[in-house]
């Protein structure tokens, strides 16, 4: 492929990218020795927590070829999810009467919408290259999203260990097409966080241990998701009214000044859950949850864990009359996990 026909693949791939609702694409290689090392060291010390499935599928996760054989490339997809309707994120964290959401969790749920799309778009890249064989991932399989995206020059990965592009910001989704067709590759971009520490400093319960490393463990959005049995006592207070995920080291980012907002419409905020109001969400029964949660990325996480967080957000909330009977009113109706956490969330209003 000489050097103009490079070029001209390029930016039609990056047009039929941005036809199909992405904001950027990248092409790497699949060389990812230096993360793969990076992830064994992050595994032995543990700071994967309950995440079994970030070590159970061995060299998988960092050799794209043995989990889609023939594979020669990845082409990484960028799609941005920031809600423009959505309440302003730090007027709902200094607020106690409410819950705060992670911004990418307040509309449906992304993994249908950019697999079809991304399935969509592979089909058109084997039209403009020809025969093609391609696999689709968003969030389905052992894939290293992040360090794709980092070497495909999406952007680079932040201190706080999520991707961060100097004219995007980082609330942007990434998917993933492995491939076995030779594309040309794109430039990875320089680190540009610099000096900053901000997302280390503000973050609530210290998870990111130094920098370009994250102790799960300790982070909010491993609590209030990937953890399914009881929240250490010592990070309760601190989560504060976060009930699910923490956007903390995105909104103090400087880089996310730059942050686009969404263009989908399934990203938009549903139910009020940009703003909702914790005693609203308490009161909800399973068939509530279900039912209003329907499509969203919070279902997975079950009633349980769900009632579990917002005990602890009530814990954390200013002492009333309403709070401490919404708490007394499930303490017979509920799991013994979430009657445990009401019992801390009583205690605090002592």
């Amino acid at each position: 492929m000489t050097e103009i026909n490079t070029v001209l693949v390029m930016n039609k791939l990056q047009d039929l990218a941005e036809s199909f609702g992405f904001q950027q694409l990248g092409v790497s290689d699949i060389d990812l020795s230096k993360s793969e090392s990076r992830l064994v060291s992050w595994l032995e010390a543990g700071f994967h927590g309950e995440m079994d499935y970030m070590a159970r599928h061995g060299t998988k996760r960092s050799r794209p070829e043995e989990l889609e054989p023939k594979t020669i490339r990845v082409i990484t997809l960028r799609m941005d999810y920031l809600p423009k309707s959505a309440a302003e994120s730090w007027s709902v964290i200094n607020d106690e009467k409410l819950g705060f959401i992670s911004r990418y969790a307040l509309g449906r749920d992304y993994h249908k919408l950019m697999r079809k799309r991304l399935v969509a778009l592979g089909k058109e890249i084997e039209k403009e290259v020809g025969e093609m064989g391609f696999r689709v991932f968003c969030d389905s399989a052992p894939v290293m999203e992040k360090a794709l995206a980092e070497k495909s020059g999406i952007g680079w990965v932040g201190k706080h260990s999520n991707i961060l592009n100097r004219d995007h910001g980082s609330y942007f989704f990434l998917g993933e097409i492995y491939t076995d067709f030779p594309l040309p590759v794109t430039e990875p971009t320089a680190d540009h966080c610099g000096s900053c520490t901000a997302c280390i400093d503000i973050c609530p319960t210290q998870a990111i241990v130094e920098p370009y490393k994250v102790d799960a463990r300790r982070c909010i959005s491993y609590l209030t998701i990937e953890l399914k049995g009881a929240i250490p006592i010592e990070f309760r207070s601190m989560m504060g009214n976060r009930i699910y995920g923490c956007d903390d080291c995105q909104l103090i980012c400087p880089w996310n000044k730059f942050a686009q907002e969404t263009v989908e419409s399934d990203y938009l905020p549903r139910h009020g859950l940009d703003a909702p109001e914790l005693l609203d969400l308490f009161s909800w029964s399973e068939q509530d949850f279900l039912s209003k949660l329907e499509g969203s990325p919070i279902r997975r996480i079950g009633h349980e864990s769900w009632l579990r967080n917002i005990a602890v957000a009530l814990g954390n909330a200013n002492t009333s009359p309403e709070v401490v009977i919404a708490l007394r009113a499930r303490l017979n109706d509920t799991s013994e996990l979430v009657r445990e956490h009401i019992k801390w969330a009583l205690e605090q209003h002592q």
